[in-house]
């Protein structure tokens, strides 16, 4: 079931076959009632501009992540301008099949749906267009899509990270223009002290943190908890979880070194590994779009573990990458051959971190990113190879679903930044459609 909140405006003329037109609401309204989370809708079906706007006004202060304007027959572009009035979210245009050809044209939805759809554009006003009967296999799903992206959109319009300190030296792609991102996606920034942090989360009394290492010892193999530096993570995941809740975050983008290390005594890749597990999305490096990109990528999966990681490895025989970070994958991505392992950090030696390979399964990589001359997408489809660990930390093995040696000089020639979301499953199609309709070049490699 999509989580999305819909308005459903099924518009028609008395002129056209308003019999044949009702039976095609009430499917909608059962299907939509069955897939969607909240939905909002006249008693049937408005046939005057006068009756939409008195409708309009007795929901005006609802709120919506989309309006799904359905041309049950055909209207003029009155309708739906009087629907901008009201509400400004993306729209769905939705027309339907003639119930029979020969004899009286007794619908005429397409043509409705056309009329509004060239009205939408001339307005500037963002929307997608659907065609199909409510059953039909192919209609659903790409309605079941438009939702998602639809809802995700409204997320992002009222999404604020927290950016828990400053970006390493010369990590400048992490760093974003909060007035460009507020602008392009609508998503605010939250500046947070690390350091602090680090202060605060130690005066934590113990029940407010032993619960952190409960969690994880029901999916961590071989996490010691007299390890101290088990205890310091415990303790900063519980404090940031604390500041998540009293800021209402969406995600987090977290400076991970040398600040780990040297000031708190403990890797950061199991709090980012936690947090991301728990369902709040946590990027390493302070990587504001990175930390966009994973939240994208879980929320058009029901929720499921993005990971990020850098493209570190090409094998042209294979086809196939490795992205690899330094043991920040969340528990739940990893190899059930293995399970999720702890470790120390490969370069610091410092406890503790996640080391296992990533398991198999379908995959798709995104990014959001920032360029001088504005924002775009990068969508990438894959699969994660059931293969051993390929380097130690969190890491794995994707064969392309384009040739690997072609796509990797475009993406360095293209200047990508070197962080890559992934996430398990195909939600290319979404991802593409919400760069459309969000006015972005999207680069495409499925």
């Amino acid at each position: 079931m999509s989580k999305t909140a819909v308005l459903y405006v099924p518009i028609g003329r008395k002129t056209f076959d308003l019999e044949a037109a009702e039976n095609v609401r009430l499917k909608s309204m059962s299907w939509l009632n069955e897939n969607c989370q909240t939905v909002a809708a006249p008693e049937g079906i408005i046939t005057s501009v006068e009756e939409l706007d008195t409708f309009l006004f007795s929901i005006k202060e609802n709120k919506f992540d989309t309006v799904l304007y359905q041309s049950v027959t055909f209207a003029d572009g009155e309708f739906v301008i009087k629907v901008l009035e009201y509400f400004k979210q993306p729209m769905i245009v939705w027309s339907v099949r003639e119930p029979s050809v020969g004899g009286r044209l007794r619908l005429n939805s397409l043509t409705g749906g056309n009329s509004t759809s060239n009205v939408l554009r001339n307005q500037n006003h963002p929307f997608a267009f659907v065609f199909g009967n409510p059953g039909e296999e192919r209609l659903e799903k790409r309605l079941t899509e438009q939702l998602d992206v639809m809802r995700v959109m409204a997320l992002l319009g009222g999404m604020k990270i927290g950016v828990v300190g400053d970006y390493p030296p010369g990590f400048f792609f992490s760093d974003a223009d909060e007035d460009k991102l507020k602008q392009a996606l609508g998503v605010k920034l939250l500046k947070m002290d690390l350091h602090d942090a680090f202060k605060k989360c130690t005066e934590l009394k113990e029940e407010e943190w032993i619960g952190q290492i409960e969690r994880a010892e029901q999916q961590v193999i071989g996490l010691n908890r007299e390890d101290e530096t088990v205890k310091k993570f415990a303790q900063f995941s519980a404090y940031i979880q604390k500041q998540v809740r009293q800021e209402n975050l969406q995600s987090l983008a977290m400076r991970c070194w040398p600040d780990f290390f040297t000031d708190l005594g403990a890797a950061p890749c199991s709090t980012l590994s936690h947090l991301t597990e728990e369902g709040m999305v946590t990027s390493c490096e302070s990587d504001i779009h990175g930390s966009i990109s994973m939240y994208i990528l879980s929320e058009l999966t029901n929720g499921s573990a993005p990971y990020l990681g850098d493209l570190v490895h090409v094998d042209e025989e294979k086809n196939s990458v490795v992205f690899w970070h330094c043991g920040a994958g969340a528990y739940s991505l990893a190899s059930p051959s293995t399970g999720a392992t702890a470790g120390v950090h490969p370069n610091r030696k410092i406890g503790f971190a996640m080391d296992f390979g990533l398991k198999a399964g379908e995959v798709t990589i995104f990014r959001v990113s920032s360029t001088p001359e504005g924002y775009r997408l990068l969508v990438m489809k894959g699969a994660a190879l059931d293969v051993e660990q390929p380097f130690s930390g969190t890491s794995v093995e994707v064969k392309l679903s384009t040739d690997v040696t072609s796509t990797l000089y475009e993406l360095m020639h293209a200047g990508y930044e070197p962080h890559f979301a992934l996430v398990y499953g195909d939600v290319t199609n979404q991802l593409i459609e919400l760069g459309r309709i969000l006015g972005l070049d999207t680069n495409v490699y499925v």
